[in-house]
């Protein structure tokens, strides 16, 4: 990939970047703490605990789900920086241009993110 392209990814990784780390701090509280701020917000004597529980719920696995893109995004800015973005993590072939388009954070290959796919759904489903 030239050095055009991979500034245009660059910029992009860069802006989703900035987005993902607002609305971690938002959801997070903003500058007070997290525990302080999940106390305000599930603190409520009104609501009933079940609701309680499912929007708790729901905004750890938001937080969970933001904290893996912010992840996959600064590895992205990492790869950019290494002179291998674009390329395939699992197999090394060329990304193309259409996925990085559409998910410029992508590591793998569409095969192998398939592969990847397949391999954590039969995880879940094995018993433990």
């Amino acid at each position: 990939m030239d050095k055009t392209q991979a500034t245009s990814y660059r910029h992009q990784l860069l802006a989703q970047q900035s987005t993902l780390l607002a609305q971690l701090a938002a959801q997070r509280g903003g500058v007070i703490g997290r525990a302080e701020a999940a106390a305000n917000h599930f603190g409520q004597p009104e609501d009933p605990r079940t609701q309680l529980a499912a929007e708790r719920a729901l905004e750890f696995a938001l937080d969970d789900r933001e904290t893996a893109h912010l992840a996959a995004v600064d590895a992205a800015l990492a790869r950019i920086e290494a002179g291998t973005y674009g390329e395939c993590t699992a197999c090394g072939t060329d990304i193309t241009a259409a996925r990085l388009h559409a998910m410029p954070e992508a590591a793998r290959c569409v095969h192998c993110q398939e592969k990847a796919e397949q391999h954590m759904q039969q995880q879940r489903v094995q018993p433990a």
